[in-house]
């Protein structure tokens, strides 16, 4: 099994875990092995909608990049970095369309969280409950130490 740290100072290392006789992955670590001492942020179901909360955009690729930032500010919020993320979970309605925006998905994806690949699904469901979203994203962060965001 490989571990493949981040660039963070070692006393803060996620780290991606590969066993070594599978290939590598793009875009996600198999597993995300928290820090010691950390504590663990669950994020709630974040989807595309702004300050309003409205929908930003029909668009798959707009709708996730909100949903994406949307879940940072939370990390941040709770005294984290988008670093700390260490799973996300993605619901979409439409694989498809997510395939026809990867490109735009992943440019989105690296803006927001650079070359962090924390452990990641992405799963196909009928239905979410804002009207209108295509995507949502639910995440774990491990956070180590507090600051005034902090709860």
């Amino acid at each position: 099994m490989r571990r493949v740290p981040s660039k963070r100072p070692a006393k803060q290392r996620s780290q991606g875990v590969h066993p070594d006789a599978w290939p590598r992955p793009s875009g996600y670590s198999n597993g995300t092995l928290a820090p010691a001492g950390a504590q663990i942020l669950a994020v709630a179901g974040q989807v595309g909608w702004d300050l309003e909360g409205r929908i930003v955009s029909p668009r798959f690729h707009q709708q996730f990049a909100r949903a994406l930032e949307n879940v940072v500010t939370v990390v941040r919020a709770a005294g984290g970095a988008p670093a700390d993320l260490i799973r996300l979970t993605i619901f979409v309605v439409d694989r498809k369309e997510y395939a026809r925006e990867k490109r735009l998905v992943g440019a989105h994806y690296r803006r927001i969280l650079g070359r962090h690949y924390p452990a990641c699904t992405l799963v196909e469901v009928s239905g979410l409950l804002e009207k209108g979203a295509k995507v949502e994203i639910e995440a774990t962060a491990a956070i180590l130490g507090r600051n005034r965001g902090a709860p």
